[in-house]
């Protein structure tokens, strides 16, 4: 879909929409408990809805009623020979699902399709955890299938690699009747993503701890019937919450989100202040979704060097030169090493050809921010159902206009 956003100014309130990370977590744990319980406020996106049906083919059952999954406790029980999960473009559907599928159905063919882009960001640590388990594992270009049991009571990770590996690790673990552990290697990135895990099994009464990058899991436990309600999302409020820092007569109040919340995104109301300083560090390695409105932002404002952007490169797109390409579209002026760029103050202009969303809605979102300032347009908008599909009814509500392209 192709849009022209207009130049114009922002003022009122608006929600925050659910957070998806907090919602894939609750669901699934929602799932594993195998009790009757409900899970509140869900946005139904592309990434949780392949959530969703992934666990339905795991057999979970549920039913939706407006925005709550009502979960009626019966998970079906029969095994069958081969189960088919299409995890679409969702990255913490497949990563947290694969070693869940291989305790909950041993001895099944398992086999997670995707788009070529999510098996092309490869599942190498799950393939080393596999080879000494002994699980059998092939790939196609749209697919990951594996058969086999994990075995083993203590597994070793790097730090330097995305925490959905982690997490899926530790809800499988969690199913388990003997103690386990995991040994994370290195300094520890996107370690709140971890911290969001464990929270959310703790919610469920189940007892998980990380200690001098030790993660201990006890056996033998059982997830309790929760209730649970899908807190506002930092990093999808980020977008809305640029919006003050690209004209200061711009006021969006952002409602709906937990102050107290452990979601690492919420450091953007330290990050972006700093961005109206004079040439700030800022390191994303630990908040990495927030890479392209960070990006965005420093080209607006008064540049920065953003580090730690090694895993912005294999996300829905390289995040790095996707951003870099369409910001220069506006004249900025950016140079890209391995693991940082920087970012020069520069004169911007209104873009003169269509911009391009990558097929990736953080690049997206962030360039459609930066429009209201200078009007444009934008193609690939539809990239935003991923994990924000009313993200232009809510700049509609602050009084954003656009206009969609046929």
């Amino acid at each position: 879909m192709k849009i022209k956003v207009f130049k114009g100014n922002a003022s009122g309130t608006c929600y925050a929409p659910p957070s998806k990370s907090y919602a894939h977590r609750l669901l699934i744990a929602s799932f594993l408990s195998n009790r009757k319980c409900s899970v509140s406020n869900v946005e139904f996106s592309n990434d949780i809805n392949a959530t969703l049906s992934c666990i339905k083919e795991l057999g979970a059952s549920f039913t939706i009623k407006d925005n709550e999954v009502i979960f009626d406790g019966n998970n079906d029980k029969e095994i069958k020979d081969e189960y088919i999960l299409d995890c679409g473009e969702s990255g913490s559907t497949i990563r947290f699902l694969i070693p869940i599928a291989l305790v909950l159905k041993k001895n099944s063919k398992i086999t997670m399709k995707g788009t070529k882009k999510l098996i092309s960001r490869g599942l190498s640590v799950y393939e080393e955890i596999f080879k000494k388990s002994k699980v059998e594992y092939s790939y196609t270009e749209d697919s990951f299938s594996f058969k086999g049991r994990l075995l083993g009571s203590s597994f070793s990770v790097p730090g330097n690699i995305s925490s959905q590996y982690i997490s899926g690790l530790i809800f499988a673990l969690s199913l388990l009747k003997r103690n386990t552990k995991i040994e994370i290697t290195g300094d520890i990135e996107s370690l709140p993503y971890i911290n969001l895990t464990i929270d959310t099994l703790s919610h469920f009464n189940v007892d998980v701890t990380l200690e001098n990058n030790i993660v201990s899991i006890m056996g033998h436990q059982k997830y309790a019937r929760i209730n649970s309600t899908v807190e506002g999302d930092f990093s999808n409020a980020a977008f809305l919450e640029a919006l003050n820092y690209i004209d200061l007569n711009n006021n969006v109040n952002v409602k709906g989100l937990n102050y107290f919340s452990r979601q690492g995104d919420s450091i953007y109301m330290k990050l972006f202040p700093k961005l109206e300083g004079t040439n700030p560090t800022i390191d994303v390695s630990n908040c990495i979704d927030l890479g392209p409105v960070l990006f965005m932002l420093a080209t607006y404002l008064n540049g920065a060097k953003i580090t730690g952007i090694k895993r912005l490169r294999i996300k829905e797109s390289d995040r790095v030169s996707s951003m870099v390409e369409e910001l220069n579209k506006f004249g900025a002026n950016i140079e890209v090493f391995d693991d940082c760029v920087i970012i020069h103050k520069n004169e911007l202009h209104s873009p003169n050809v269509t911009l391009d969303g990558h097929n990736d809605h953080r690049i997206v979102m962030s360039l459609i921010i930066l429009l209201t300032k200078y009007s444009g347009i934008i193609d690939g908008v539809e990239a935003i159902n991923k994990s924000f599909p009313t993200f232009l009814e809510r700049l509609e509500e602050v009084g954003i206009k656009y206009e969609i392209i046929k």
